[in-house]
């Protein structure tokens, strides 16, 4: 099977009844409490939403470190960024609907005007709230926080790299917005699989691939499951995992490109505006290949559990294998 051993992968990423399932919010949680024993200047704020968004431990071991802010997402946005203008380093945490949802213009005018290094933490995106329905998923974050200036957007794909994005936010002198999801998805990296602002890396690839898949977030496991059915077909694929939304790894994107002759994005996002889009906007700038894309499709979510609104969104492993053989020209 043709996982690059090179990333340190989970031995059982292939298997679901052994891979352990945990959200992604979990690496915010170890990591934030790393951030703090690092680094005194690091602050915590939150909107009412202390425990599901995991900034609990913080909070309880560095309390004059945090601030409660209440259900006022727009003053804490405001707030970090007069904190982070006088020396400290904000993490700020909601649900992503209300921040960057509700405080986007606090955000843009205080945060990234200034270049300050608050840190906004977007929880509970994509569909992974599930039941909580269309008002609180998350689904056009990446695109408004990606198109304002001095904004770096990350989407770890598992718990592990979710603590490591939280940690390489610390050390990046600027506004940094990274997405989370609620629900337990698998972690499939490891501690020792490589993790850098910028970068992004194969996690499969076929001897002779004819499309490469680009993916963010806890879908990158859908595209490695898919990968491994359409190589029994006899369909090489690549798979990259691109965490780094902005900026972007165009250079190991136009390399497969290259390699494969087409692509296929995966987000649980829009399609338009998020992490396919960037990849879009590079590639024709570059190397201009056939493109298909799986995220959501111009429409709201529902109410439902996580893993079916997935599959019924067009996100599953079936929508992304359909995906690849489109973009082949093939049924």
């Amino acid at each position: 099977m043709p996982i690059n051993p090179k990333v340190r992968l989970s031995e059982d990423i292939l298997n679901l009844e052994k891979i352990e399932q945990k959200p992604t919010r979990d690496g915010y949680g170890q990591g934030l409490l790393e951030a703090g024993d690092r680094d005194e200047r690091v602050v915590a704020l939150c909107a009412d939403l202390t425990e599901s968004t995991r900034t609990e431990e913080f909070a309880k071991k560095y309390p004059k470190r945090f601030i409660e802010m209440g259900v006022a997402e727009q003053n804490l946005a405001a707030l970090a960024s007069g904190l982070a203008n006088y020396g400290k380093i904000p993490f700020i945490t909601s649900y992503a609907m209300f921040s960057p949802g509700r405080n986007w213009e606090q955000i843009r005018t205080t945060i990234c005007y200034n270049n300050v290094p608050v840190k906004i933490i977007g929880s509970h995106a994509g569909v992974s709230v599930g039941p909580d329905g269309a008002t609180h998923q998350a689904i056009e974050d990446m695109a408004i926080m990606r198109v304002i200036p001095n904004m770096t957007v990350l989407a770890p794909c598992d718990m592990h790299e979710g603590k490591k994005a939280t940690l390489a936010a610390l050390e990046l002198d600027g506004p940094v917005y990274i997405r989370f999801a609620r629900d337990k998805s698998p972690v499939f990296t490891t501690p020792e699989t490589p993790f850098k602002i910028g970068k992004a890396e194969i996690f499969f690839e076929s001897e002779n691939p004819k499309v490469a898949i680009v993916g963010c977030g806890p879908l990158v496991h859908n595209a490695i499951l898919a990968a491994a059915d359409l190589e029994k077909e006899g369909i090489g694929v690549i798979v990259v995992n691109n965490p780094s939304v902005k900026p972007l790894d165009e250079k190991l994107i136009i390399e497969v490109a290259k390699n494969a002759g087409a692509v296929v994005t995966v987000e649980e996002h829009q399609v338009s505006g998020g992490m396919g889009s960037a990849v879009a906007e590079a590639l024709a700038k570059n190397y201009p290949v056939p493109m298909e894309f799986v995220g959501v499709q111009n429409r709201f979510g529902e109410s439902g559990p996580p893993s079916v609104l997935v599959e019924n969104l067009g996100m599953g492993k079936k929508s992304i294998i359909e995906a690849v053989k489109k973009v082949l020209g093939r049924k």
